[in-house]
């Protein structure tokens, strides 16, 4: 999942960046390498606030030169999060499908906490999806 981002350098040669997609956020580093690796972290708590929130996720966009891809286990729980949302399934009601608590939909949807990828597999499956793994060549 990759979503835009707007670089602009400053004088003292430092980036900063923003989020066109997302109403609130901004990073910067000391150059554009490390204003990009910022604007990862900054991204996925961006989401993780709006997912906490209820809110909907902004759709990605196609990679290109202006845009950041979330981490994987981050494109996953974002992917299934917003795909709860589109189907009406409350955590809940996902709890249930898959024979778990509530409170571990809740560690499951958590950006920051690592989850196994069969109960990422069997989330999907409980919403009528798949999950799918591509490998493409690092740029």
């Amino acid at each position: 999942m990759h979503y835009r981002i707007k670089l602009e350098r400053e004088d003292d040669g430092s980036h900063i960046v923003t989020f066109p997609d997302f109403e609130f956020g901004v990073t910067q580093g000391e150059d554009e390498e490390e204003a990009r690796v910022r604007a990862v972290d900054a991204l996925e708590t961006i989401i993780q606030a709006m997912m906490d929130d209820r809110e909907a996720i902004p759709a990605p966009r196609k990679k290109g030169r202006n845009t950041v891809a979330l981490s994987s286990q981050a494109a996953i729980k974002v992917g299934l999060y917003r795909l709860m949302g589109e189907r009406g399934i409350t955590k809940t009601e996902l709890a249930r499908r898959i024979g778990r608590h509530r409170q571990e939909i809740d560690r499951l949807l958590d950006l920051r906490r690592a989850t196994h990828l069969d109960t990422m597999d069997a989330a999907f499956a409980a919403l009528g999806a798949r999950l799918e793994v591509e490998i493409e060549e690092a740029a």
